[in-house]
C-alpha cells in the first residue's frame, strides 16, 4: 500500500492552467493520478505541468476551447484512447461576469453571461467525459460553485443564479450517472484568499467591490466583509480546495454523490 489517494487514476481538468484548476492538478498528480490538463493558454498550462513534472508526477497538456464542443469531445476521446479510461473530471473554467450591479442598472447580457457561460461549459465537458467513465472503474465528476447559490444579497443576480444552476446540474447529473458507477459531487468554496496571487480572474472580478470599500482586492479577501460573514473569520485557500477535491475524487469518498462539499468557511451552514 502506497497510501496514495488517486493511484492509477486518470484525471481530466478543464481550466487546468487556472488558480483552482492548477492547484487541484498538482495535488491529483501528487496523489498518483495521471493528469490531463486542458485550457486556452499554453503558458499557464506549461507552468502547472512544470511543477507537476518537477515533483515526479505525470501530466499532459492540451489547448482546448471549452466552448467548442467538438474540440472537447475530441480531447476526451484522445485521453481515453491514450490512458484507457477517464476516472476523474473537474471543470474549473472561469467566466468573467458582473458582481455589484443591481437590477436597475444590470443589462440582460451581463445577467446571462455567467449563466450561459458556466452552464454551457459544464454541459459540454460533462457530456464529453461521461462517455468514457464508470462501469468497472468508478468515475467521478467534480463541479465548482459558489456561496452565491444560496446567499440572498444584492448585486449578484447573474452570479447567484449561475451558481445555483451549477449545483442543480450536479444533483441531477448524479441521478443520471449513478447506474453507470459514476459519482457527481459539487465543491462550493467561498472566494479564495490566495487565488488572485495565483493569477485568478477574481483579482479583476472583485476590483469594483474592493474599490467601493476603499480596499485592495487582497485586503478585502483578508479582512473585508466576506471574511466577516464567515464563522471562521477567514476565506478558504487553494490548498484546502485541492486537498478536498482529491479526497472526494478518491475511493475513500465512495459513498458520496449528488451532494455539495461546503468550503465556504461557514458563510453558509447546511
Amino acid at each position: 500500500m502506497t497510501g496514495l489517494l488517486l493511484e492509477n487514476k486518470n484525471a481530466v481538468i478543464h481550466g487546468g492552467g487556472g488558480a483552482i484548476g492548477g492547484a487541484v492538478a498538482r495535488v491529483f498528480a501528487r496523489e498518483g493520478a495521471r493528469v490531463f490538463i486542458a485550457g486556452r493558454t499554453q503558458a499557464k498550462l506549461d507552468a502547472v505541468a512544470r511543477d507537476i513534472a518537477a515533483a515526479g508526477g505525470t501530466v499532459e497538456t492540451a489547448l482546448v476551447d471549452v466552448f467548442d464542443q467538438q474540440a472537447v469531445d475530441a480531447h476526451a476521446d484522445a485521453v481515453a484512447a491514450t490512458a484507457g479510461s477517464i476516472d476523474i473530471a473537474l471543470n474549473a473554467v472561469s467566466v468573467m461576469h458582473d458582481q455589484g450591479t443591481l437590477l436597475a442598472d444590470l443589462s440582460l447580457e451581463e445577467f446571462m453571461r455567467p449563466i450561459d457561460g458556466f452552464l454551457r461549459s459544464l454541459f459540454i465537458t460533462s457530456k464529453a467525459v461521461a462517455r468514457h467513465m464508470g462501469h468497472k472503474r468508478p468515475g467521478v465528476v467534480l463541479t465548482l460553485s459558489e456561496p452565491g447559490a444560496k446567499l440572498a444579497v444584492g448585486g449578484i443576480l447573474g452570479h447567484g443564479v449561475s451558481a445555483a444552476g451549477k449545483e442543480a446540474f450536479s444533483r441531477l447529473l448524479a441521478a443520471e450517472l449513478a447506474p453507470g458507477n459514476i459519482r457527481v459531487i459539487g465543491i462550493r468554496p467561498h472566494a479564495v484568499v490566495d487565488a488572485p496571487a495565483a493569477g485568478s480572474y477574481t483579482k479583476e472580478l472583485f476590483g469594483q467591490t474592493a474599490a467601493a470599500a476603499g480596499q485592495s482586492v487582497q485586503e478585502m479577501l483578508e479582512s473585508g466583509g466576506m471574511v466577516e460573514g464567515t464563522l471562521l473569520k477567514r476565506l478558504p485557500t487553494l490548498s484546502e480546495i485541492a486537498e478536498t477535491a482529491a479526497f472526494l475524487a478518491s475511493d475513500r469518498a465512495g459513498a458520496m454523490t449528488g451532494t455539495i462539499a461546503n468550503l465556504s468557511a461557514g458563510a453558509l451552514v447546511d
